[in-house]
């Protein structure tokens, strides 16, 4: 089996002067360009998938981020300062026992009063805020744009519209087209998975009743002697959906999860009658109405199931290191404020401008905003707030999103820079996601992708991190890529807290690694590029190097 070779002598040899470590540069070799023509040295065992994203390539052949090497070799006893980082998500479990001590505490704010003790317009925001109090299900945005220009627009055709109104007349149309296709998709879906269930229920219970077990396998059906015509077709259907899973009820398992998506879906994303806003009191189209929510950072929900997907991107930053239970997070010295803004639905516009701010003020020097649409009715809101946060010195980590897209062709909301203009702010980096196997599947089929408006590629696939009440789970998504460079731009914050966001931003887009290598995107093996040409840096995020070019960058 080939393993993994590097130009020259690419295994870093490093060796940190002094005998505290805690000011001396550091003399290490970067990891350099790797060679395309690799395997895995092993087949990653479930124990290694779980930190699949903290490994080396060089020493595990695995495209991580050498989070373990950078802090056995490079950070080991060195003195950082503690960095806030800002969550904004679905909320996050700040009981959770992985990152109950990492939390950020307003140090100005006294628990559970009902007074507003440090004067910033929120009560009680103990450890954040929530700006969409006990919502849970959302309209997409072009949902709710059909439903504010219906009552105007519809049955009119463009004749009859004037040419003050033609560009909304337009934004309607294309609302309207994408809700009556994604709403007819999800129908049919629906339908289909209860019709597959309605007819592989009762075909299992009978072949399980004659077998004496459910657990039955395609051996086990081939071994069934005399089968009636009927159970030859119960035993047909049944081998099929073995294909699709170990035992006969883990498929109906998945398959009744499938509804439930697809109904949560017509109930929540596709909903026209509810107005799930109306719980806040505000007005979302006013962003002066900027006091509404409440302190509840983890929702109202008593599974905070809700809460999941920010639970899991907290623990992807900054769950307790070396702890012994769960998972480490990337970053140690930090502290994480859960700022509760992206419901099960599209994320108001409003709602991220002002979780935006709210970190910033509170004092967040990097922001986690794992969350996007394709549509953006006050997007001037957003873009204000980010143009706020690069003032005040904040660097914004942003997923790229997961629709296997050229974000060079499409916009999608948040971004630093519209329809490929210059960017607004040069501290906003936007990230997409990595798979653990090298080469051309390394990046995740669903990753959105471009030149121009995505900076940089970071593990995404299948991590391994914190969830609701206690657990952990395998996610993935760019939504899990992003935190895993928001916790590499909070570790270079806190040992070098002197470097500003643009700084930080450049240093992870410059010192990561570019394998020459063509990768699949989209999932389509007819769409292959160079990795090189898939973003604006061309490299995957690597601590082991951002470390050392930060300290190099902090003594010139």
């Amino acid at each position: 089996m080939r393993t993994l070779k590097t130009t020259l002598s690419a295994v870093a040899i490093v060796a940190i002067m002094a005998s505290c470590g805690t000011s001396a540069p550091i003399v290490a070799t970067p990891i350099l360009p790797i060679n395309p023509t690799l395997t895995k040295n092993a087949a990653l065992t479930d124990a290694k998938l779980k930190q699949w994203s903290a490994m080396d390539i060089v020493k595990d052949t695995v495209p991580g981020m050498s989070v373990d090497r950078a802090y056995s070799e490079l950070i080991k006893n060195r003195k950082g300062e503690t960095v806030i980082v800002g969550v904004i998500d679905s909320g996050v479990d700040i009981d959770h026992e992985d990152l109950v001590n990492v939390l950020w505490t307003n140090p100005g704010e006294i628990p559970n009063n009902g007074i507003d003790d440090d004067n910033n317009g929120f009560i009680d925001d103990v450890h954040g805020w929530n700006f969409i109090g006990e919502i849970i299900a959302e309209n997409m945005e072009f949902v709710r744009i059909v439903r504010k220009l219906g009552p105007k627009y519809e049955g009119k055709d463009e004749a009859s519209i004037s040419a003050a109104d033609r560009t909304e007349f337009a934004l309607y149309q294309k609302a309207k087209a994408e809700f009556e296709k994604e709403l007819a998709e999800t129908t049919m879906n629906h339908d289909r998975y209860q019709l597959m269930v309605s007819q592989l229920k009762p075909a299992h219970e009978a072949i399980a009743a004659k077998l004496g077990k459910e657990d039955y396998t395609q051996e086990d059906l081939a071994g069934i002697k005399n089968a009636t015509p009927e159970e030859q077709q119960q035993i047909g259907m049944l081998n099929q959906m073995l294909n699709f899973g170990d035992t006969v009820p883990e498929v109906l398992t998945q398959m009744n999860r499938g509804i439930a998506y697809f109904q949560s879906r017509l109930d929540g994303h596709f909903n026209t009658t509810t107005d799930f806003r109306s719980v806040l009191g505000d007005d979302p189209d006013d962003i002066t109405d900027n006091i509404y929510g409440d302190g509840n950072v983890a929702s109202s929900e008593e599974s905070r199931e809700n809460a999941k997907h920010g639970t899991h991107v907290a623990g992807i930053i900054g769950a307790e290191r070396n702890n012994g239970i769960g998972m480490d997070g990337v970053a140690n010295n930090v502290q994480l404020m859960a700022v509760r803004a992206v419901p099960d639905g599209d994320e108001y516009d409003k709602d991220i401008a002002l979780a935006i701010r709210y970190a910033v003020d509170n004092g967040a020097k990097v922001l986690n905003t794992s969350f996007g649409k394709y549509y953006s009715p006050h997007s001037e809101w957003v873009y204000d707030a980010i143009k706020y946060a690069a003032s005040k010195d904040v660097l914004i980590v942003n997923a790229a999103g997961n629709d296997g897209l050229d974000l060079d062709t499409v916009n999608v909301y948040p971004n630093d820079q519209f329809d490929n203009s210059d960017e607004i702010a040069d501290s906003f980096l936007t990230v997409g996601a990595l798979n653990f196997e090298f080469g051309d599947k390394m990046v995740a089929n669903f990753s959105n992708y471009g030149k121009i408006n995505v900076d940089v590629f970071a593990p995404g696939v299948k991590i391994w991190a914190t969830t609701p009440l206690n657990t952990y789970e395998f996610l993935q998504g760019t939504s899990m890529a992003a935190p895993n460079v928001a916790g590499v731009a909070a570790v270079i914050r806190s040992y070098y807290p002197k470097l500003t966001a643009p700084q930080v931003k450049r240093i992870i887009m410059d010192s990561g690694i570019s394998p020459n290598i063509k990768v699949v995107l989209g999932g389509d093996p007819s769409n292959t590029e160079l990795f090189a040409n898939i973003s604006k840096s061309g490299k995957m995020v690597n601590l082991y190097n951002a470390f050392i070019m930060a300290d190099k960058m902090s003594r010139q």
